[in-house]
């Protein structure tokens, strides 16, 4: 059913003069922190009246938050490699409780939403622009990406408390932040060699590669390790998007201490693996080149709390082998 004035209700700010209920002690939580909250965002503001029972989890990471905190949302998005085990990589797959969830593909269908009845639609980690955010915002309350973010550059620990506040975890949502936090801790103190290393993180894609910056997940998951982009990525990093296009032929504008391939399988791994000039630049024609596998990918792509530490594990010993050489 769609949930018509709640919205008209969040747009106008009525709500937020509402007294507070009695904390919600519903079974999808543990009862902290009473209900309503309000979550600001880059589209205004949000109220959510009550405990979540049907969440959806919109954002392509989004799935993730939720279910560290014990809930298994009705639907979620992906990327494209996780689409076949329900948004879920293997981090994340054990904490699913009864069926799990819907994959949701492609760009949000508020009718497919409607069709779920949530009670709030996570889109955190999601491009939905202000129309999207008010057609969302008529199926049930929408808690969107923080403002001053850019679409899917949302940082883990943001993510996590927007996401915790929503389904009424804060205290649970914070022992999860620092839990991650602590993970790129261990890893920075065991190798200080890593920092003021440069290393950029790499999509190839029709014939071209995209540089991931400190706004997205990926740059976001270096920087934490203390590497810094090669100085004309660097320079030609706006701010306005999440990567930096590069031609094929400048791919020496790639080179530094080392280079992380998002090209495991398919295309990519045939694109990088014919490209002359890419084979000519030092970091690759000196072996500091890393692949990373599709589940290193996927979770270094997510770097959520649950993924972060996965990844970590499996990609630290390669980039330290890589400034080794």
């Amino acid at each position: 059913m769609l949930r018509k004035l709640l919205p008209l209700l969040v747009l106008t700010g009525l709500l937020a003069a509402c007294s507070s209920p009695a904390p919600d002690t519903g079974p999808a939580g543990t009862g902290e922190g009473p209900y309503p909250v309000r979550i600001d965002h880059a589209f205004g503001s949000t109220e959510i009246p009550r405990r979540p029972q049907r969440v959806v989890a919109l954002g392509v990471t989004d799935v993730d938050p939720v279910v560290a905190l014990g809930v298994t949302p009705v639907a979620a998005g992906s990327y494209p490699f996780y689409a076949q085990t329900h948004g879920l990589g293997p981090w994340a797959r054990g904490l699913v409780q009864g069926p799990p969830p819907q994959v949701l593909t492609g760009d949000p269908k508020p009718e497919q939403i409607a069709a779920l009845d949530p009670d709030v639609i996570i889109a955190v980690s999601a491009g939905i622009d202000q129309a999207m955010y008010d057609q969302l915002s008529a199926i049930a309350p929408v808690v969107a990406r923080p403002a001053g973010t850019i679409p899917y550059g949302v940082p883990r620990s943001d993510q996590m408390r927007s996401v915790a506040t929503a389904l009424g975890e804060p205290q649970r949502g914070e022992e999860l932040v620092r839990k991650a936090d602590a993970a790129f801790a261990d890893a920075v103190a065991a190798h200080p060699e890593f920092r003021g290393k440069t290393g950029a993180t790499v999509l190839p894609f029709d014939g071209k590669y995209g540089a991931y910056t400190p706004a997205d997940s990926r740059g976001q998951f270096m920087a934490g390790l203390g590497f810094v982009q090669p100085p004309e990525i660097a320079r030609r990093d706006t701010g306005e998007r999440f990567y930096v296009e590069v031609a094929a032929e400048q791919a020496g504008l790639l080179d530094g201490d080392a280079l992380v391939m998002l090209a495991d399988e398919g295309a990519r791994r045939s694109q990088i693996d014919t490209d002359p000039v890419l084979r000519q630049v030092p970091v690759v024609a000196e072996g500091r080149m890393i692949v990373p596998d599709t589940d290193t990918r996927g979770a270094m792509t997510y770097n959520s709390v649950l993924s972060a530490p996965y990844a970590l594990e499996r990609l630290v010993p390669q980039l330290a082998a890589a400034v080794r050489r």
